[in-house]
């Protein structure tokens, strides 16, 4: 492979046959020119992007930071190993520019927020861990540190770029559902959910299998009608409250709750009040 164009001194752009391709590695461009060839050895990622695609790459590499497309490279090597999974190609752009825009905004003391955070954590877990790496790579490579609302953001960068996984619209929506969802019962039991009780994230961990059933158009669990009546009744405000976040949720999103699930997150409310 011969240089075509030098994008920094860890990426280049080569002509190979009929296609443009951006070949990185540590070092790769250091010391040569237009047309010099490329040591195998020195090659540690070769991308075929699309046209666009890969003129928007081209763009951040030649204006970002090293550093910080080096970081996002490792943390997207890291997300691969971890998760066992490719990432789609548009990680490579999507995560870069996200990662350096989040770093200097850190570093000039604008505050980051995610109202989604605790959702996200409980939806994309594994994601949410590799989150946490980055987190540490680059407190250690950078000395920033960046808050957990931007651990957030990252881990939902790596669930969609799963492949066959949701886009960033979809997870988003998703997140936001579960946060609705708490902060009516919230709102129509007087209550405040602590997101760090087990009673908490069990309930999380039902929607989340719920909400997957209804995306898969999988039946829901039945229920004994003698078990129903018996938390209906027995359960009556817990009951209620289900049954109208139920509704809620029907009018805002066109989620449809059956009766055997209203009566299941009856018993996950139960337990919230009775912490309580």
């Amino acid at each position: 492979m011969r240089i075509f164009r030098i994008l920094n001194n860890n990426a280049v752009v080569v002509i190979d046959g009929p296609q443009e391709k951006i070949v990185m590695g540590n070092g790769i461009a250091f010391q040569k020119r237009k047309n010099d060839i490329i040591p195998k050895d020195k090659i540690e990622k070769i991308f075929l992007l699309h046209e666009q695609s890969s003129e928007k790459f081209q763009q951040l590499l030649t204006t970002l930071p090293e550093k910080h497309i080096e970081l996002a490279e490792k943390i997207i090597s890291y997300a691969e190993g971890y998760l066992e999974e490719p990432l789609h190609d548009h990680i490579h752009i999507a995560l870069t520019d996200h990662l350096s825009f989040a770093i200097e905004r850190i570093e000039q003391g604008i505050p980051i927020q995610n109202k989604l955070t605790n959702e996200i954590k409980l939806l994309y877990k594994k994601e949410f861990e590799v989150g946490l790496w980055a987190r540490e790579a680059i407190k250690k490579e950078l000395a920033v540190d960046i808050p957990f609302d931007e651990v957030a953001h990252i881990a939902l960068h790596i669930h969609t770029a799963k492949l066959g996984g949701h886009s960033m619209g979809e997870s988003l929506e998703k997140a936001t559902i579960l946060r609705d969802f708490i902060e009516q019962i919230e709102k129509i039991m007087n209550i405040k959910i602590e997101e760090t009780s087990i009673n908490y994230q069990r309930l999380v961990t039902h929607l989340r299998f719920a909400l997957n059933r209804m995306e898969q158009g999988n039946d829901f669990e039945p229920i004994d009608p003698d078990m129903y009546e018996l938390i209906k009744n027995k359960y009556e405000l817990a009951y209620n409250c289900a049954s109208e976040v139920a509704s809620y949720l029907r009018e805002e999103y066109g989620l449809t709750f059956p009766p055997s699930e209203i009566a299941y997150i009856s018993l996950h409310i139960q337990r919230l009040v009775k912490e309580k």
